[in-house]
């Protein structure tokens, strides 16, 4: 153990014995548990803490040691790779890590039988890793989380209502020049949309991640929205609603970035917040690439 040389004089000034010293520079160094960051998390959240919620751990021991925290949108295996051999061994993730929404391992059956879950499962253990789900708060925080760093990513913060975090005036622009500034800003490259390119848009709704079908469909039905910027929808319901709507003539228009690209920003907003009060470890944001590509 190194011991600070001031510390011991002044130790030695102050006739504190060794044994005292000790004490005091263990205390200094001591590692935080991923237990006590979850805690640290909750104090400075700003909201009250749900009984019921997917903000739990989701594998690995919670009074581990924390030598790094990494915040990432998904914890993909990609993504527990690069966070292992950076010496991180906290993931906090958005999204779920075992493929739905509750992260119950016997969704995929047995998961000795599933070689895909076993492998995940395997590399977590070997690298003594922790998970921990940080979504429902991250999102009920005002403003919301994932918003903010959604709308610092694309520069909107002057486009924002003052009543609804989701909408935006912005300046007169096409639907085709619009879809081309997001591919640019949040560097996605396989986004879908339905509309006519030259449609007049000045009123954006944007929903990220996978919010469903009544939450997308009041927000294109509110006064004046031209398109509606979205994560992932079902394709019998959104995007259909909006292809009829095209067809049916009325200025509406759909971009469906992806999930992974409608929220990222989100998360490192949170990387960004965690290092304002997470003292004496590193916290790092892990980017999740996007699966997707384009033929």
């Amino acid at each position: 153990m190194r011991v600070n040389k001031r510390m011991v004089k002044a130790c030695s000034f102050l006739g504190i014995g060794t044994l005292v010293l000790l004490r005091l520079v263990a205390a200094q160094q001591k590692q935080l548990t991923a237990h006590e960051v979850v805690a640290l998390i909750q104090q400075h959240v700003g909201v009250p803490w749900q009984a019921e919620t997917v903000d739990t751990f989701k594998a690995g021991n919670p009074d581990a040691a924390v030598t790094g925290i990494a915040v990432t949108m998904m914890a993909t295996m990609d993504v527990l790779q690069r966070a292992a051999a950076s010496g991180d061994n906290l993931i906090i993730t958005h999204e779920p890590t075992f493929y739905n929404h509750l992260d119950k391992l016997d969704q995929l059956g047995e998961k000795e039988n599933d070689p895909v879950l076993a492998a995940k499962l395997a590399f977590i253990a070997e690298h003594k890793l922790v998970v921990w789900r940080f979504h429902d708060h991250w999102h009920r925080r005002r403003p919301d989380g994932i918003i903010a760093g959604m709308v610092h990513a694309l520069g909107w913060e002057k486009y924002q209502d003052a009543k609804n975090d989701f909408l935006f005036s912005i300046p007169e622009t096409t639907f085709e020049k619009l879809a081309g500034e997001l591919k640019s800003r949040l560097s996605t490259h396989a986004m879908r949309i339905i509309g006519d390119p030259m449609l007049k848009v000045k009123r954006v709704a944007f929903v990220p991640g996978a919010s469903g079908f009544a939450a997308e469909t009041r927000a294109l039905e509110m006064p004046g929205v031209d398109v509606l910027i979205t994560g992932e929808s079902r394709e019998w319901e959104t995007v259909e609603y909006v292809a009829d709507a095209v067809t049916q003539g009325k200025s509406k228009g759909l971009i469906i970035l992806g999930h992974i690209p409608s929220e990222q920003a989100g998360m490192e907003e949170c990387a960004r917040w965690l290092k304002t009060f997470m003292n004496g470890v590193r916290v790092d944001f892990v980017v999740t690439d996007d699966p997707f590509w384009k033929n």
